[in-house]
């Protein structure tokens, strides 16, 4: 198996069918950080063409031995953070902000990323944006944690195309949701999967409540033969997770509120967390081992980071954090002053937790920016 290999990104373009893709991280070096004393982002350096036998050297196939320990550390990953994307005013990447919270996530136990997932809102993101992000991931931290990109459309072209750069850039693994909105049958859902799943290394995404449609149980036990299958992340809840559990299927839970007891009571390997954005140390504790306690005292504070829809919570709370900038892109507006305040109160309960966070403000309406074009 894999990975093929596409760099229409940069404006190099190879024969997907005859050309074998190069393994994670060794092709992309094209990421310029900026200076310390500068507010741009990273730009894209210029591609050089390489002599026949050194492309030849970079583009040897990965081999079944690499793929195998690829996949298998990825399935033994607890805790993985669906991370944010901090803006600056002007509502481009603020990379410095990114760079900053990412390696706080990852001294404080997080093992894997979400990279432009519905939290760091891949939606709002041009593809040009969402696969920057995942190669400026990889170019950092990827040594250092397990790279996941969310490259999943309701278009099998989309997600194909988008996928394929994620793997050419470095990313570890994909995450793939079902069709939304325009949603099709089940034999659809099956295609739809098994078409992505050709890319590389995939966890798939059932989410009801955005997508409009369940994955059901029958697809998931088919998809699970495929060599590139690492596993599921599970919204509906821990009897779902138990039952796949049961079966040998690899589950990660997608409700904060219900992780600690889907890793410890349910069989669950672990959970995709918003929530560890702000107490990584904390849910890195309870996935690793069994605390009830701690994660009743969080549940008033997992509650609140869910009381609108996701990432609007999360978002207003960094920023009260001092951790982001307090600017949103549309249609994301910061939480009312009122939850604001009920926020702050249950921030503080756990300030010492959350790392960089040196203080916990309201903050004012006007202290908020909103960004329509970036």
């Amino acid at each position: 198996m894999t990975h093929r290999h596409l760099q229409a990104h940069v404006g190099l373009r190879c024969d997907t069918r005859s050309v074998a893709a190069p393994p994670p991280r060794q092709l992309w070096h094209s990421i310029r950080r900026p200076s310390a004393d500068s507010d741009r982002p990273a730009v894209l350096r210029k591609w050089t063409v390489q002599p026949r036998a050194a492309l030849a050297e970079t583009l040897a196939p990965v081999s079944l031995t690499q793929t195998q320990e690829s996949v298998a550390a990825l399935k033994k990953t607890r805790l993985i953070t669906a991370v944010k994307t901090p803006y600056r005013e002007d509502g481009k990447f603020d990379l410095r902000a990114y760079d900053a919270h990412v390696q706080r996530q990852i001294e404080n136990g997080i093992e894997g990323l979400i990279v432009g997932g519905t939290t760091g809102e891949g939606q709002l993101m041009s593809w040009d944006e969402h696969v920057m992000l995942i190669a400026h991931t990889v170019n950092t931290f990827g040594s250092q944690l397990q790279v996941i990109g969310n490259t999943g459309s309701n278009s099998t072209r989309e997600a194909l195309h988008a996928t394929e750069q994620g793997f050419a850039v470095g990313m570890d693994a994909a995450l793939q949701i079902n069709p939304y909105y325009g949603k099709t049958s089940l034999d659809g859902l099956m295609a739809h999967f098994t078409a992505v799943l050709h890319e590389g290394p995939t966890i798939i995404y059932n989410v009801p409540s955005r997508t409009g449609q369940d994955v059901p149980d029958h697809i998931v036990q088919r998809l699970q033969h495929h060599p590139n299958w690492l596993g599921v992340k599970e919204c509906t809840g821990n009897n779902r997770i138990q039952s796949y559990a049961d079966q040998g299927i690899i589950c990660w839970s997608g409700n904060d509120d219900e992780a600690h007891d889907s890793r410890h009571n349910h069989g669950a390997q672990g959970v995709i967390s918003v929530t560890s954005n702000v107490l990584p140390g904390l849910f890195s504790q309870m996935m690793h081992k069994r605390n009830a306690e701690l994660n009743s005292n969080l549940q008033e504070l997992m509650a609140w980071l869910f009381c609108e829809p996701n990432p609007v919570p999360l978002n207003t709370a960094m920023a009260m954090c001092g951790l982001i900038k307090p600017v949103f892109r549309l249609p994301y507006v910061p939480l009312n002053r009122e939850k604001r305040e009920q926020g702050a109160k249950l921030l503080q309960q756990v300030q010492e937790h959350i790392p960089g966070c040196k203080d916990i403000r309201v903050l004012n309406d006007d202290d908020f920016k909103i960004v329509s074009k970036y």
